[in-house]
């Protein structure tokens, strides 16, 4: 009688003690469900309607005539060329940039905090604010950046920096701008915590500056090197307010992203475009984009995992 009650005792009290953990569970379920786990599992339906929204008719299931259509889309194909070349120009420029800065910052002793935040600044303001400055900066005809060169007699003629020649650099130098200072912070944190013990052994044994901060310094950042670069690709995969407002992903879609692409048949972007959404073939150049997505970045983890194995 008396281990009954004990275990019924036992039972209500880890029912309680349950019910409590669930109940502050609940909002981020509730809010995980509505915001992230129904709009994946409407996009994974919709691949294989024929769809254009509310007020154009039922869905018409068309099976994977979606899929088929993405893969036979050139211009879809040339968005992820231009997505590659984005996401390979920010790394290669902003991974080494924010090493260097953080590397300065980390050996100022004086107002430090104060040139900390000014980097980080542009972390913080709003893409589409920091795409619309750029758009001033660089416009052909009366942007900042050719007056500047004009006057300083280093162009003869304007340079249309957001055409097709030019127009990709100068997302990369956009993305780069308004994404070190995050980096950077990453990389100060990590410096900080190098065993000055180590670089002073360095130092005993002869080693130069650059020395230590090839063989000591930056094989110690290793766990948040990786972390940094995971950052920096997902970023780019996703980038898709510079583009918008800088180019809309022209000219002649030069710039075309892959996320921009998917975007417009969701919410067609300009005047030039149908003004009738397609959900369906949206939603399957989401899921062709996700996949391509996730497979580099399973590549780029099992690389770095063979890499630590290594090293």
């Amino acid at each position: 009688m008396k281990e009954t009650i004990s275990r019924n005792l036992r039972i209500k009290k880890t029912l309680k003690h349950n019910l409590q953990t669930y109940s502050f569970l609940l909002p981020n379920l509730v809010l995980f469900t509505a915001c992230s786990l129904y709009p994946v599992v409407w996009t994974l339906k919709y691949v294989f309607y024929q769809y254009g929204g509310y007020g154009t008719g039922k869905p018409i299931f068309v099976g994977i005539a979606n899929l088929a259509r993405v893969f036979r889309d050139k211009v879809y194909w040339e968005s992820v060329l231009h997505t590659f070349t984005y996401g390979f120009g920010k790394v290669l420029i902003i991974i080494p940039l924010a090493f260097f800065l953080a590397f300065l910052l980390n050996q100022q002793k004086r107002g430090n905090g104060i040139t900390q935040s000014i980097m980080f600044l542009p972390t913080i303001m709003s893409s589409a604010v920091m795409g619309l400055v750029f758009y001033l900066l660089f416009n052909a005809y009366n942007g900042e950046v050719n007056k500047y060169l004009l006057e300083s007699g280093i162009i003869s003629r304007p340079v249309n920096w957001l055409g097709k020649d030019h127009a990709m650099k100068t997302l990369i130098l956009t993305a780069v701008w308004g994404g070190v200072g995050n980096y950077m912070v990453y990389f100060i944190a990590g410096i900080q915590q190098v065993s000055e013990d180590a670089i002073e052994s360095a130092r005993i044994d002869g080693a130069g500056k650059l020395q230590t901060i090839w063989y000591i310094i930056v094989p110690m950042l290793g766990p948040i090197l990786k972390i940094i670069m995971m950052l920096a690709i997902t970023s780019a995969f996703n980038d898709i307010t510079n583009v918008m407002v800088l180019t809309e992903g022209g000219p002649n879609n030069a710039t075309m992203v892959m996320s921009l692409y998917g975007y417009r048949y969701f919410f067609p972007i300009s005047a030039a475009e149908a003004t009738v959404p397609q959900y369906g073939y949206g939603a399957a150049v989401s899921v062709v984009s996700a996949a391509i997505a996730g497979v580099v970045t399973v590549i780029y983890l099992k690389v770095s995992r063979k890499l630590d194995d290594i090293y």
